[in-house]
């Protein structure tokens, strides 16, 4: 089987931004998919800013640890940069189309890495929410 990337996965592939744990993380999320063998952390730090008035959380600092294939670190790298400073709310928001859509695209085949990015985050926001 044979697809092609787009340059902005292979960016992502080659150069993954905020690879690695996070020191005493408020959330963490894991994922994996025994289908394909990926598996993918997410960690985040969560701090409070003034948004119109209201204190609100946002993520304030994100990082991934991923086992998997290209599109798999790619989605990580790009779920990290669309989740950073947002609002928990917004992040929470984020969607597999989203992930794909920054990353100008995913070959059908592979869009199950986005939605395996979007899930951890979910999940470490669910796993930080917990603790509260």
């Amino acid at each position: 089987m044979s697809f092609k990337y787009s340059k902005k996965v292979m960016q992502h592939f080659m150069h993954p931004k905020n690879v690695g744990k996070l020191k005493n993380a408020d959330g963490i999320g894991k994922v994996g998919n025994p289908i394909c063998g990926d598996v993918m952390w997410v960690f985040i730090k969560v701090g409070k800013k003034k948004i119109k008035g209201k204190q609100k959380e946002h993520i304030k600092d994100v990082k991934f640890k991923t086992l998997g294939c290209a599109a798999a670190i790619a989605t990580s790298s790009m779920i990290t940069e669309l989740a950073k400073g947002k609002t928990l709310e917004e992040a929470k928001k984020i969607t597999r189309d989203d992930i794909a859509t920054s990353l100008k695209g995913l070959p059908p085949i592979k869009m199950h890495c986005s939605n395996l990015a979007a899930d951890a985050l979910r999940l470490a926001i669910k796993n930080y929410q917990k603790k509260k």
